[in-house]
């Protein structure tokens, strides 16, 4: 209920119709995987440095020219849509983009948010024997068995994201 009401809210604020499809129901079992690089770890204090998000397929020409930040934030709307969005420690790169979007349409994002540190702590908390674990990134990417890839950018941590979230819906 309180969800309804917030996205109820959020929608109402929304100031470019345009992007009203950011309100519509998402397709199923269809995410998609995001990371930010931003130069501080305060979102309040931080500018986004590079956008990686991950649906299907990604072309080389994709990722040539950089865009403005405003200008790349409307282009990961569109490629986003209403699809729920899974990242690791989400509510930083959200803060991150909400940062920049609150001021271009009036709106933070309305998307369905699934934390992969979330999922692996769930997976891996005993209820009767708790035990402390391990949430760092390359931690969470070893114990799952899973490939590093390259040097830490938003493109690749958004896909090794992915691994993480395929991998944990399948155990």
């Amino acid at each position: 209920m309180l969800k309804t009401l917030k996205n109820w809210h959020n929608r109402r604020q929304l100031n470019a119709e345009k992007y009203a499809f950011l309100f519509d129901e998402a397709p199923d079992e269809d995410l998609i995987c995001f990371d930010c690089e931003t130069s501080h770890l305060n979102p309040k204090k931080a500018e986004i440095l590079s956008i990686g998000a991950v649906n299907h397929h990604l072309r080389h020409c994709d990722l040539e020219n950089g865009l403005q930040v405003e200008e790349a934030i409307l282009c990961f709307l569109y490629f986003i849509g209403s699809r729920p969005l899974v990242g690791y420690y989400l509510e930083f790169d959200v803060a991150m983009i909400n940062k920049y979007l609150k001021p271009l349409l009036g709106i933070s994002l309305p998307n369905e948010q699934v934390d992969v540190s979330g999922l692996y702590y769930d997976y891996k908390q005993n209820v009767f024997n708790p035990i402390p674990i391990n949430l760092r990134f390359d931690a969470i990417l070893k114990d799952l068995d899973l490939p590093v890839f390259g040097q830490h950018d938003a493109l690749n941590d958004a896909l090794m994201t992915a691994m993480m979230y395929i991998k944990l819906q399948n155990i």
